[in-house]
């Protein structure tokens, strides 16, 4: 929304880019470059794009076999064509209470074929990701809880 859509594909082809890095240190030098890039142009883009950096860059707390999952909403979408499909082959719902039987019966089915075993992410990969160290940010919640009660 800050990006004019003349410079649209250059913008996106650079944020694109930082998800391609093969390591993280290579993935926050890229996100660098990007920011350098649009620092001199796109002066509201650069302050969005900076203020996000710790969303956009989260997943690299992560070991990287889980990174294209986390980058990823395949399996949003996946959900979201099945829901559609599904809910077009009936046309018309009577109540409200239909429309959300149909699709709780479809969550349903996702959720048991997680339950079996056909997984996006998988337990093994999962279980590495238990063991990285989160910071801890408690300090500076009570900081900013200090100060706003000050």
């Amino acid at each position: 929304s800050v990006c004019p859509k003349s410079l649209w594909p250059a913008v996106k082809a650079m944020l694109h880019s930082v998800y391609d890095q093969p390591d993280a240190d290579a993935v926050h030098a890229q996100y660098d470059r990007l920011l350098d890039y649009v620092d001199g142009k796109l002066t509201a883009a650069f302050e969005h794009l900076d203020a996000a950096r710790a969303d956009v860059l989260a997943f690299t707390s992560f070991p990287e076999g889980l990174w294209q999952q986390i980058w990823s909403n395949n399996p949003n979408e996946r959900l979201n064509r099945e829901i559609r499909r599904r809910t077009d082959s009936v046309g018309i719902f009577p109540n409200r209470d239909a429309i959300t039987r149909l699709v709780g019966a479809v969550l349903a089915e996702q959720t048991d074929e997680w339950a079996e075993g056909r997984r996006y992410l998988g337990l093994d990969i999962l279980a590495k990701s238990r063991l990285a160290l989160v910071p801890d940010t408690r300090t500076e919640v009570e900081e900013t809880a200090l100060a706003l009660s000050a």
